[in-house]
């Protein structure tokens, strides 16, 4: 593959991307590319800097250093970190949701989604009260809204409530609503934070089935925020792990699920206890590559994400402070450096002591 081939199938390319707020660094140097036609997945612990990442994107930070480059299906490239944040859903094609829900709660389903609609109707009418009168031009635009809004709502299976106030859904049918709303702007890429926060099962499948609509039968792009590692690991293409500001893993779900780097810093498991979970994932073969266990010099508490090293910030708040090490700090850097240690063969003889009661099975003994 080429590389003009390799731009025309990146939709998104963050390159060297970092966000400094004072003497904090939110995200260092991070760089990833977002395939076009598939879903991209952006995890990580909580505090790890995924919304900041999408902050950047759509324009609400402008990032301290890097480039964002968002590649158009007609061959058009912006560089996002330098369009102003309104132009960013018009010129680039970039819609978001987030967190909380932000529909108009006093409107219908159907005024939500013709809202999302504004500035196309306002151009037919070439910003004048035209459309009050009639306008052509506008009773087309006008109607081909109508359109792709009741289109939206049929995908999101919300179509027997257009007329009922947004505020009076179910919270995962509201979370629906918000991506066929942000679906109505005609996004090239679609940036979801949180989608599946707070649903039940049958709302995560009703979620899951829509984004894979979206995926196979727009053309749109989806780069997604979440939590929920089932819906993660059943509709992504592809997964980059965030820990701390900084890019621990980037692959396929499979291979990012058994990255004991992934494992250590994202579940937040004690040292002693990695080779146990990699043991109940079934990854016999990363357990014999890796000795995963505490630092005897600098080995952390056991409630404890860090290693000891040399502070370089440190960020007092009202629950206590929290201490940023230059090195050494994270558990991901632990596992890395664990990697590249030879073990002896006594030392794999002899277990570790953990004072806690396993349910994983006996290396050898599994069936």
């Amino acid at each position: 593959m080429n590389a003009t081939t390799q731009m025309n199938d990146a939709i998104l390319q963050v390159e060297h991307l970092s966000m400094k707020f004072g003497g904090l660094i939110a995200i260092g140097d991070l760089s990833f590319t977002a395939r076009r036609g598939e879903i991209t997945a952006l995890i990580g612990p909580n505090g790890a800097g995924k919304t900041t990442v999408f902050n950047c994107i759509t324009g609400f930070y402008k990032p301290s250093e890097g480039m964002i480059t968002l590649n158009r299906a007609d061959g058009s490239s912006y560089l996002l970190e330098r369009l102003p944040n309104h132009e960013i859903p018009a010129r680039a094609k970039v819609a978001r949701t987030f967190q909380n829900i932000r529909l108009f709660s006093g409107m219908t389903l159907l005024e939500n989604l013709l809202v999302a609609q504004h500035n196309k109707l306002m151009k037919a009418s070439g910003y004048t009260v035209l459309g009050l009168f009639g306008f052509s031009g506008y009773r087309k635009a006008s109607a081909e809204s109508m359109d792709l809004a009741k289109h939206w709502l049929e995908k999101a299976d919300l179509v027997d409530r257009a007329d009922d106030p947004a505020g009076d859904l179910p919270y995962g049918a509201q979370r629906r609503l918000e991506i066929a709303r942000a679906m109505c702007t005609g996004p090239e890429l679609l940036c979801l934070d949180e989608p599946a926060a707070g649903l039940n099962p049958k709302e995560s499948a009703a979620l899951n089935e829509l984004l894979i609509d979206i995926k196979k039968n727009t053309g749109t792009s989806i780069l997604l925020i979440e939590h929920d590692m089932s819906v993660v690991m059943q509709i992504s293409d592809h997964v980059v792990v965030l820990e701390y500001g900084r890019k621990i893993s980037d692959g396929n779900p499979q291979s990012v699920r058994t990255d004991p780097r992934v494992i250590a810093a994202y579940l937040g498991v004690d040292d002693e206890e990695v080779e146990t979970v990699l043991t109940e994932v079934g990854d016999e073969d990363v357990i014999e590559q890796l000795d995963i266990g505490p630092d005897a010099a600098h080995g952390p508490g056991t409630s404890s994400s860090y290693l000891a090293g040399p502070v370089s910030d440190t960020v007092g708040h009202s629950e206590g402070e929290r201490v940023t090490v230059s090195k050494g700090a994270s558990k991901a850097a632990q596992v890395d450096a664990k990697a590249n240690l030879p073990r002896k063969s006594s030392e794999r003889a002899t277990a570790k002591p953990t004072g806690k009661t396993s349910t994983a099975k006996p290396r050898g003994g599994r069936k």
